[in-house]
């Protein structure tokens, strides 16, 4: 099946890589860090403030691809230390309701920059193909 690499206004710009590729009505989202749409990092060392901008950048992937959070079938996330996870799951509770679409959660050592703290990245079946 031929999937195709779609662009975004409303997240940072995608340098060396893709937000995210179509295939048919299912969206493949790359792994969404603190940055804002200028691609500044938001919140150097505050896990808060940088969770709730991932979850917002893959909000903002979600409302220009036409859908919505609702449509995430499936998300990996990736943390920087164990002590984040309450604070990660009380940030995501602001963005997801019950039930939670699958997660596998993961406690790495370091993401592409040692200031990212969290990167969230998703698969969405959107509602049109």
């Amino acid at each position: 099946m031929a999937y195709e690499i779609v662009k975004f206004n409303r997240v940072h710009p995608a340098v060396g890589y893709s937000h995210a590729a179509r295939a048919g009505n299912t969206l493949y989202i790359a792994g969404q860090v603190a940055q804002d749409v200028e691609g500044k990092l938001v919140g150097k060392g505050d896990f808060e403030a940088q969770a709730r901008q991932a979850y917002t950048n893959l909000k903002n992937i979600m409302e220009e691809a036409g859908g919505s959070l609702g449509n995430i079938v499936k998300m990996t996330t990736f943390l920087t230390h164990h002590n984040y996870v309450e604070t990660y799951r009380r940030v995501r509770n602001e963005f997801f309701s019950d039930p939670f679409p699958p997660n596998t959660l993961l406690i790495v050592e370091s993401l592409a920059s040692p200031d990212y703290l969290i990167e969230v990245e998703a698969i969405a079946v959107l509602d049109r193909s």
